[in-house]
């Protein structure tokens, strides 16, 4: 797979959407489609805009959008970099689409399915002579022959952590039922607030392909509206899906680099080493605040 990168689109004279050939003056948009003709590198205005524009997408050019993500990874980012926008939907708005139904599919699999979260209970379970044990981030937390443990957290949220603790069993059932609650709901916050550190590590590990940080956020975009797809195939506990999943995932951003930004191989590799040691950790960091959100609200 040897796509060259995609490059800004300079004045023409024709439609860069749809090929429609302009007259002696360029109109401000194509007569055949409608698209505009002026066409930049993005804004954090257009993404404020695409932002409050809508959720949830219903038109043909979010199934097209998905087939182009899925199936021929950093293609869309090309399309829409070269200023053939129209048939897809924008960035942001797909990102969106795609993450508010992956957290809604989230929300009802921790409902369905109670041992999504490790917890031992059961009938008369006593939070402080029972045992649970729940790993969320870097850090850890544990109920072990009535002695409480907290590891790698803050001194002070382990300690608001073990007053939730010291309850009857029923107190302690309704503060776990409501930790997993809030972790769901901030989860995707937590990940749309990564999206510019990825953005960020996508500049710094390409400096020299003259791209604005606008045109890597929309790279981010892409790359982790499919990371949030990936996340489905886990949600049914399945062995082999899982493992799919987590080969999908370098295999689709090896990939969509190569498409997106070109160069050879073996640098696209060290790229896609520190991209994937980096992420983790900003996950990681971002994991940590949910847990600490969640515990103290």
């Amino acid at each position: 797979m040897r796509d060259s990168p995609a490059t800004d689109a300079p004045p023409t004279a024709a439609c860069l959407n749809c090929g429609e050939a302009f007259g002696a003056d360029r109109p401000r948009f194509c007569p055949a489609c409608g698209q505009g003709t002026a066409i930049k590198p993005p804004t954090l205005l257009e993404f404020a805009q695409q932002f409050g524009g809508a959720y949830l997408s219903t038109e043909g050019a979010l199934w097209r959008s998905l087939k182009l993500l899925v199936l021929r990874p950093g293609e869309l980012t090309r399309q829409y970099l070269a200023g053939r926008r129209k048939h897809y939907v924008l960035p942001l708005r797909l990102y969106l689409t795609i993450s508010v139904a992956v957290l809604l599919m989230l929300r009802v699999a921790s409902s369905l399915d109670p041992d999504a979260v490790a917890i031992a209970k059961g009938d008369g379970f006593d939070p402080r002579a029972g045992a649970f044990a729940l790993d969320i981030g870097p850090g850890r937390l544990e109920m072990k022959d009535g002695r409480f443990i907290c590891e790698r957290l803050p001194a002070g949220l382990c300690r608001r952590i073990e007053q939730r603790v010291n309850l009857d069993a029923a107190g302690f059932q309704r503060e776990l039922d409501r930790f997993g609650d809030r972790f769901v709901s901030n989860l995707g916050v937590a990940m749309f607030a990564v999206l510019p550190l990825l953005a960020l590590c996508l500049a710094v590990l390409y400096p020299n392909r003259q791209r604005r940080y606008t045109e890597h956020l929309v790279a981010a975009l892409h790359l982790q509206a499919f990371w949030f797809l990936a996340m489905v195939l886990a949600l049914p506990g399945i062995g082999l899906l899982k493992a799919v999943a987590l080969v999908a995932v370098p295999l689709h951003t090896w990939f969509a680099l190569g498409r997106i930004y070109g160069g050879r191989r073996w640098p696209r590799l060290l790229r896609l080493a520190v991209l994937g040691a980096a992420y983790p950790v900003a996950m990681g960091l971002a994991m940590l605040a949910i847990l600490v959100w969640a515990a103290v609200t």
